[in-house]
């Protein structure tokens, strides 16, 4: 009986700091433009949303139905218009880019903050490089790829071209993406660890990196509009590997 007298005690406790909708439109009446960005904002998004799923409804509704499965045949002809060599073709590059671009640039990340000196001017002019690089449209970096890879390397339209071609673009946002969550990491951290007898080389791979794995994803969710442009512009096929052939499709 004590037990269950002292459950109803707590649960008649109200918390004091629910907020109902009588307090907010009080709130609103004292504050008008507080109100008014409200439904301003409200609407906004609403429009967004709306429009997003006409899109995505006007899509589907018109691509559905003309889904074939020569669509998917194995080997693209003028006839099927085959997709599936060019979704295959486009996840291996992606896959080969990822692969050559992440272990540079954490490296690179690496370096610039756990060993470079601070205020270097090195360091500086590398990450004002990378910022600048950051910037630069893709079909420059698939130009520069096309000039060095096929041209003067004499590799014609190769693979691996189009692959180092996405590791430069997508190189600089791996490096700062990197290099903004290892400096997230406080110098207490790195302090602890060699205070304990541990090398730089362990605090880094121990303690640093564990630590900024989750500022590093923070990151990314603040500026996952960018990332999702680098990412689909990853996936734009390249001029530079040689296996995929656009052609006008009839009415």
């Amino acid at each position: 009986m004590v037990m269950s007298e002292k459950i109803a005690e707590v649960q008649d406790i109200k918390p004091i700091n629910v907020v109902t909708w009588k307090d907010k439109l009080e709130a609103y009446k004292k504050r008008p433009l507080s109100l008014f960005l409200l439904i301003a904002v409200t609407l906004s998004a609403g429009i967004t949303v709306a429009v997003l799923g006409a899109l995505i409804i006007y899509i589907l509704a018109n691509g559905i139905m003309n889904l074939t499965p020569e669509l998917f045949a194995w080997k693209y002809t003028t006839e099927n218009v085959s997709m599936l060599p060019a979704i295959i073709n486009t996840v291996l590059m992606t896959v080969l880019s990822l692969l050559i671009a992440v272990p540079i640039g954490i490296c690179s990340a690496i370096y610039l903050v756990e060993y470079a000196k601070r205020g270097n001017k090195l360091v500086n002019v590398v990450r004002i490089t990378t910022e600048t690089l950051s910037g630069i449209p893709s079909i420059v970096y698939g130009l520069f790829g096309y000039l060095m890879f096929v041209i003067a390397f004499g590799w014609g339209l190769s693979f691996f071209g189009g692959a180092l071609t996405l590791s430069i673009m997508v190189l600089p946002t791996i490096m700062r993406t990197t290099e903004e969550a290892l400096l997230s990491v406080p110098d207490s951290y790195r302090e602890g660890s060699f205070g304990l007898g541990a090398g730089r080389l362990r605090t880094i791979f121990k303690v640093v990196l564990p630590s900024a794995v989750p500022l590093e994803i923070n990151i990314r969710q603040m500026f996952q509009g960018f990332h999702f442009r680098v990412f689909f512009r990853m996936i734009e096929p390249s001029r530079t590997d040689g296996h995929i052939h656009f052609r006008r499709i009839p009415e």
